[in-house]
């Protein structure tokens, strides 16, 4: 049975297709003992093997052995069904990852964006609960700076005159402040900021049209705006708070396992993708 290519499992009813060679990642496992007629547990019925567990459960476990990972949905609550199924195959490392619940659970991330209008200008701060969304998110706004002849807040198109980037203001690694519209510098000149967000990629000088893009933005990187309060209205400073479920930086484990070997295997958190 070792030579098969292509091995056939019907578990708890739900059909497997695999090769060999993916279920003898872990020779000590009971899936590798199977291909050898080693163990009962397992029948081989018209060229299939049947084992009566949940099926659902063993699509974990056999994208564990395909891809030596764990990756589970954010929404996955089995943790200690899914650890028996995987001591059940004989796959310790697997059930030793699962029992670090605290690193594979997704967490609850909160972000709030204050804005104010103060005559020609609108003032924007950004906290996040996560510093790496945060980051993520600076990387996609950038504001240009320039003078700016006899234009103020109505003017919807900045003029020819090259546009100097500015460094967005970060008073810590969780929070941002950068400011758009204009400002009376001298004569009929003014002092322009342009806000540009990726992936749009206008020039918005008006804060409520920046407002816009932002909120539609973090509505569209899986956000969900739960509240909207005015916190301090004096300066009308308008606070939206945001949340998701993210995926902790333990979700996904790659295994430093080389196949087919009996030694003990180290693990390694892998990094999520910025901002997701």
């Amino acid at each position: 049975m070792s030579s098969r290519e292509v091995v056939i499992l019907s578990v708890g009813g739900v059909r497997f297709v695999t090769r060999a060679f993916t279920l003898q990642q872990f020779p000590e496992s009971r899936l590798a003992r199977m291909l050898n007629d080693d163990d009962r547990e397992f029948k081989l019925v018209n060229g299939e093997f049947f084992v009566d567990r949940d099926g659902a459960l063993f699509s974990y476990i056999m994208d564990f052995l395909r891809t030596l990972q764990v990756s589970l949905p954010t929404d996955f609550s089995d943790y200690q069904r899914l650890q028996r199924e995987a001591e059940f195959y004989g796959l310790y490392l697997l059930a030793d990852l699962l029992r670090q619940e605290h690193l594979l659970k997704p967490r609850l991330e909160i972000l709030e964006v204050r804005f104010s209008l103060q005559e020609m200008q609108a003032f924007f701060r950004i906290f996040g609960s996560c510093s790496t969304t945060i980051e993520a998110l600076a990387e996609q706004i950038t504001v240009f700076t320039g003078q700016q002849s006899g234009q103020g807040w109505n003017s919807p198109f900045p003029s020819q005159k090259p546009l100097v980037p500015l460094p967005l203001e970060r008073p810590s690694h969780h929070d941002m402040v950068f400011l758009c519209g204009t400002e009376y510098s001298a004569g009929d000149q003014f002092m322009a900021r342009y806000v540009s967000i990726k992936p749009d990629n206008r020039k918005l000088i008006n804060g409520t049209n920046v407002l816009g893009l932002l909120l539609d933005t973090l509505l569209k990187d899986g956000f969900r705006l739960i509240s909207t309060r005015t916190v301090a209205s004096e300066e009308k400073v308008e606070c939206y708070t945001f949340e998701r479920m993210k995926r902790a930086a333990g979700l996904t484990i790659t295994v430093n396992q080389t196949p087919g070997s009996s030694g003990v295997a180290q693990a390694r958190r892998s990094q999520v993708q910025k901002g997701k």
